[in-house]
């Protein structure tokens, strides 16, 4: 069976070590044990690294040693990811002011992955850009793109 190509928006990575969430640390660790096994194929972009650089230092180091345990391929940035992007804040699915959103949906759309995983309920895991960038990706003739929080991406015990 083919692994689903799945994309990291910063939210995940950074949960790995959040004490004001505990609840959702635990449940990113449960699946950073099913990333590390293999089950997945992951994908960042520039942006996430981005993000990450922007952390404290202690913070930052944690968090490029753990993406040292797992087998990841970066997107580049590009000419199609930008349009993807503006498309997004264009049809006002997000606004300007959260252009790294639109970047991380844009990269993951034109990285033909299977799913966007985020805690970012705001922005990301909800209705309004779930059903928008469905729009995009049938109007543009992209494959469907899910986002989920890791919650809903973990395997459970039956």
């Amino acid at each position: 069976m083919k692994k689903l190509k799945i994309y990291l928006d910063t939210s995940v990575i950074s949960h790995l070590d959040v004490t004001n969430r505990l609840d959702w640390m635990a449940e990113t660790r449960k699946l950073w044990d099913e990333i590390t096994a293999g089950k997945y194929d992951v994908y960042l972009s520039e942006t996430t690294l981005t993000e990450i650089s922007r952390c404290e230092p202690q913070k930052f180091n944690f968090l490029m040693d753990i993406l040292d345990e797992i087998e990841y391929t970066v997107l580049p940035p590009n000419e199609e990811i930008d349009e993807v992007a503006e498309m997004v804040v264009s049809m006002g699915i997000l606004k300007k002011k959260s252009l790294d959103d639109s970047f991380h949906i844009g990269s993951a759309v034109v990285g033909g992955c299977d799913v966007i995983v985020s805690w970012n309920f705001k922005h990301l895991v909800n209705i309004k850009t779930i059903k928008g960038v469905r729009a995009i990706t049938t109007l543009q003739g992209y494959p469907n793109i899910e986002i989920v929080s890791p919650s809903m991406l973990i395997e459970r015990e039956e």
